[in-house]
């Protein structure tokens, strides 16, 4: 009698707290079910610590777990008879896959889940501001600039620098200008990567070294193609995400009056602050 062959996937995604479920029927034959996986990933999230739950009807020796994307010096951890947990760090956004391999380095189960760009929201004294980032294409500024926001740096810090038609700046001082002492050693200049310093994008501000940005960041509030990359000698301003909500929190402060303050120009004459800066994905 011919195998009989039956296959089920199911698959549920849930952004908020991001879960997948999946569960695979593999192949049946007169001799029985081989592998019946059902598989769980919490935590999916760019940069963080990712946890796949493998359970099985009976766990073999030798079960590997590869997972795209995910970085982990671990092996899958047996948590009971039927059950293997898996850790990694996620080093990619998008499309990514799971792969369970038995002993003899065979494929028994794949699934593709989806690691969304991260988000962070500031709450500043005009409004909310929310910004997506590009860690596939700038990583290194975006790990530096997520540090600084995991470290709660960026809370009571001012827009000190606002100039229409050009952009807005913030992420280097607080309230009479005065400079909040950075956390973390300047980053190479991820300018050459494709972004273009488009309206809304969001950018380190940096001095006229090409690798000493650090805290500051500025959101362009129109096409500043001039400030991208061109060569070496003219290596432009790294741009690392965009504004997705908030763009006309921008827009305002762009046009609030300002002053020559502290040795500084285009500083706002009542300050802008931020609250607060939070990942909220």
């Amino acid at each position: 009698m011919l195998p009989r062959l039956l296959k089920h996937t199911l698959s549920a995604l849930k952004t908020a707290g991001i879960l997948i479920a999946a569960s695979l029927l593999l192949s049946c034959t007169d001799e029985g079910p081989k592998l019946e996986p059902s598989v769980q990933a919490r935590n999916l999230f760019y940069g963080l610590t990712a946890s796949f739950t493998i359970g099985v009807s009976r766990l073999n020796e030798g079960l590997s777990v590869r997972v795209q994307s995910c970085s982990s010096d671990q092996a899958p951890i047996p948590s009971s008879s039927t059950e293997l947990i898996y850790q990694c760090k996620l080093t990619a956004t998008g499309d990514q896959t799971l792969e369970v391999i038995n002993a003899n380095g065979s494929l028994v189960y794949s699934k593709s889940f989806s690691v969304p760009r991260p988000r962070v929201l500031f709450e500043v004294s005009e409004g909310e501001i929310e910004v997506e980032l590009d860690p596939n294409t700038a990583p290194m500024t975006v790990d530096n600039f997520l540090r600084y926001v995991q470290a709660g740096f960026y809370q009571d810090l001012i827009f000190h620098r606002v100039m229409p038609g050009f952009v807005v700046q913030a992420g280097g001082y607080e309230r009479g200008v005065v400079q909040r002492k950075v956390l973390f050693a300047p980053i190479p200049l991820e300018s050459n990567r494709g972004l273009s310093n488009k309206r809304a994008s969001l950018a380190m501000a940096r001095t006229n070294d090409p690798n000493s940005a650090s805290s500051q960041f500025f959101v362009n509030l129109v096409d500043n193609k001039f400030l991208d990359y061109s060569n070496e000698s003219s290596p432009g301003y790294a741009v690392f995400g965009e504004v997705v909500r908030g763009m006309d929190v921008i827009d305002a402060i762009a046009l609030k009056p300002t002053s020559n303050q502290a040795g500084f120009s285009d500083v706002p004459i009542n300050d802008i602050v931020i609250k607060k800066a939070t990942r909220i994905r």
